[in-house]
């Protein structure tokens, strides 16, 4: 029987020839898979990233290379968040380099009450001398800022968030009794989250003892700049930090007595936006400045020769 003029193409299951004569349907050894199993399959090299490269701003939430937070003063690039940073670090930025001497350095706490909260303060001040290497949470010193020689006091809001016991109040005393000794500028940065209540009584005794040191230095006519950064609170605010000749806050700081949710259930009204941050304040007439971190060491010596010190 003759074949139909209208024959239809190979079907799929007909080899389809090449030029070479070959079928195409034939696998080449190039196009062969060779068939893995799971112990072939090895887990892909994971890179390591070491701890303390990257941070996040609590503000803006931007992820931040540790290395450039730190050589913008702690200070995020993108929103300006200023970061807490300790009493050590504080020290570095406001004095010229290798200027500061500290002083004072050996005075530690001691459990005098026999103080027990959720471990024995005792226990509470070997954790915390441990893990900051410092003996409480005040530096104190002389030093030079852009030329200008100063006394110095930090608090350290790394040790008990630079609680003030009876060593703070002791050192800060000091530093205001050898700047009125020596007529010297004195500054202090404040950041606390107030009297230190393993200590009772005995802490808040500080407050009025580095009041009277505070003012026999006027007496004197002697200079005391005050800087408040985040927080400044409780028997601190109500002492030594509200009684600067010229107070300087650092932006966004959070200052005042009590905290802001126990002003609230106090009055039972809803508080103004941003209350207790340093803006609000110098909008009250409590803040004389709010100085970014960046300009402190030029604002601190422009009042330094305004005050003719």
């Amino acid at each position: 029987m003759a074949e139909s003029a209208h024959s239809s193409p190979p079907g799929n299951n007909e080899p389809r020839a090449t030029a070479g004569g070959a079928s195409a349907d034939a696998e080449s050894p190039s196009t062969l898979v060779t068939a893995r199993t799971w112990g072939d399959v090895t887990e892909p090299k994971r890179v390591t990233v070491p701890a303390g490269l990257w941070t996040r701003c609590p503000s803006c939430e931007a992820m931040l290379y540790q290395k450039t937070v730190e050589q913008n003063l702690f200070v995020c690039p993108d929103c300006q968040f200023h970061f807490r940073i300790s009493a050590g670090e504080r020290a570095r930025q406001l004095c010229d380099q290798d200027s500061f001497e500290p002083m004072w350095d050996k005075l530690a706490a001691v459990d005098m009450l026999g103080f027990t909260d959720v471990k024995p303060y005792k226990d509470r001040l070997v954790s915390e001398q441990k893990k900051t290497r410092r003996p409480d949470a005040v530096v104190a010193g002389s030093g030079y800022i852009k030329g200008r020689r100063i006394v110095l006091a930090c608090l350290d809001g790394q040790f008990m968030m630079g609680s003030m016991g009876c060593v703070v109040g002791e050192v800060v005393t000091r530093a205001i009794e050898l700047a009125t000794k020596e007529n010297l500028p004195l500054v202090v940065v404040s950041c606390s989250g107030g009297a230190r209540m393993q200590e009772g009584a005995l802490s808040l005794m500080q407050m009025a003892k580095t009041s009277a040191a505070l003012a026999r230095l006027d007496a004197a006519g002697g200079l005391f700049i005050s800087l408040l950064t985040d927080p400044t609170t409780g028997g601190v605010t109500a002492s030594f930090a509200m009684l600067g000749d010229v107070i300087f806050a650092e932006p966004g700081a959070l200052i005042g007595f009590a905290g802001p949710r126990v002003i609230a259930n106090t009055v039972r009204q809803e508080l103004p936006e941003g209350f207790q941050r340093s803006e609000h304040l110098l909008k009250k007439g409590f803040v004389d400045r709010v100085v970014h971190r960046h300009e402190l060491r030029s604002e601190i010596s422009r009042i330094i020769d305004f005050a003719g010190k």
